[in-house]
């Protein structure tokens, strides 16, 4: 039986965007490959391969949880996948769900923007700079989050209009990140 070590989480804004559609389904980048986070850490292209391919080999799925909480499963992720930029999901907030209500309604209209990955390290090194580099990673679950890891990418989500007051919503919880984050 391998030690996969402990349970360690990466929160990630999508640079290219959690799009949302049909107010339920999201997709976009949960991690980036060879983007250095707050933590320092620098995600390999294929650090991901050997997992998914044994999730696939016994028909199992990474879970979609609301911050991390595995308590809280908020949907399901209908595709997990590596390419060249990183790992995009997509997957449906089950609106079936009273905490999934409520998340689609704060993704909808700006307030929840985050992506984290839930793992444990498999294989990693140290460069000359510190920086841990993650080459291969056992991922449990995908959660939308409040406070991602790499706060300098943004994310753009797709709804119909919103009115002022769900603007003045989303702006508060920005200038609360920021001022969080120490931007």
């Amino acid at each position: 039986m391998r030690d996969w070590g402990a349970p360690e989480r990466k929160f990630h804004r999508p640079e290219a965007g959690l799009v949302v559609s049909e107010g339920h389904v999201v997709e976009g980048y949960a991690s980036l490959f060879g983007k250095a986070d707050q933590g320092g850490d620098i995600v390999r292209k294929g650090a991901y391969a050997a997992s998914l391919k044994r999730l696939a080999a016994r028909s199992g799925r990474v879970k979609m949880l609301w911050q991390h909480d595995p308590g809280q499963p908020i949907g399901v992720w209908d595709e997990v996948r590596e390419d060249a930029t990183g790992l995009w999901v997509k997957g449906r907030i089950l609106p079936q769900v009273e905490r999934g209500r409520e998340v689609a309604a704060l993704v909808q209209a700006g307030a929840i923007d985050g992506l984290s990955i839930g793992y444990r390290t498999v294989r990693a090194e140290r460069d000359g700079k510190g920086q841990r580099l993650l080459s291969e990673l056992e991922l449990w679950e995908v959660s939308l989050v409040t406070f991602p890891m790499l706060p300098e990418a943004r994310v753009a989500a797709k709804a119909e209009a919103l009115d002022d007051g769900w603007r003045h919503i989303a702006a508060v919880f920005e200038d609360a990140r920021r001022s969080l984050a120490g931007l």
